[in-house]
């Protein structure tokens, strides 16, 4: 389990890669009155710390059409399995497990809706997957 972030300043600098992951260490540092080798160190730290797992990116949505999948598993079902399973498709974005009247929900996103559809067949054929619920998703509000 990551560690929480140490400070306020930790805290700055996630909220800041957050908001775009590219900034360089250097304007970073110049926002936050720090050198580019103290947050360079921080950074490391909040890596080393598992507070950050990764950088990455986000695609445009201008491309994209997104939906968010509900998915029913029956009782014997290892939910964790089928997660991973999920996790590995490629229009999956990203993968919950959830509690409620769903066991998992997973972020999907393609350029249309022929393959959004595809995908979610290609979910609703996994074994153990007894129901899904889809909402297709509109607008993303930040």
């Amino acid at each position: 389990m990551a560690q929480p972030p140490g400070d306020r300043i930790d805290r700055d600098i996630i909220r800041a890669l957050r908001a775009n992951s590219r900034e360089s260490f250097v304007d970073l540092g110049k926002k936050m009155g720090l050198s580019e080798s103290a947050i360079r160190r921080r950074v490391r730290n909040l890596l080393d710390a598992k507070v950050i797992s990764r950088f990455t990116i986000e695609m445009g949505e201008s491309d994209q059409t997104s939906a968010i999948v509900l998915a029913s598993l029956d009782s014997t079902t290892d939910n964790s399995k089928v997660a991973a399973r999920l996790a590995k498709l490629e229009e999956v974005q990203v993968v919950y497990e959830i509690t409620g009247q769903y066991d998992i929900a997973a972020v999907i996103s393609a350029p249309n809706m022929a393959d959004i559809n595809r995908a979610i067949d290609t979910l609703r054929k996994i074994r153990g997957v007894t129901d899904t619920n889809t909402v297709i998703i509109l607008n993303k509000v930040t």
